[in-house]
């Protein structure tokens, strides 16, 4: 997981976190003490910020800092589907190394 993967995750969950308490943007930063442009800028992954600022957004959100960085479902979708590849691909290898050997140990 690479560090734009990370603050990808915070902000998607910042912003599904706010919407399911039914705050805006301009909402979550007054109950933060923060800009509605650093609100915007944390939920559109623009930047990273800082530890304090994390801090008021969870007290605002009334949720742990872990909540913050956690898998959202749709990463679940993506890893689950990636792996369904992953499989389906290392089966045709392994069909076509069989198919290999058994044509060789036949033919010989």
């Amino acid at each position: 997981m690479t560090s734009n993967d990370i603050q990808k995750r915070l902000g998607e969950n910042v912003k599904r976190l706010r919407k399911e308490q039914k705050l805006t943007q301009f909402q979550l930063s007054e109950k933060a003490e923060l800009s509605e442009e650093t609100v915007k800028n944390i939920e559109l992954s623009r930047c990273w910020t800082s530890d304090k600022n994390l801090a008021k957004i969870t007290k605002a959100l009334n949720v742990d800092v872990s909540r913050l960085f956690l898998p959202v479902q749709s990463s679940f979708a993506e890893d689950s589907q990636t792996i369904s590849a992953l499989k389906s691909s290392i089966a045709e290898n392994l069909r076509t190394y069989i198919n290999t050997s058994l044509t060789e140990i036949i033919g010989k």
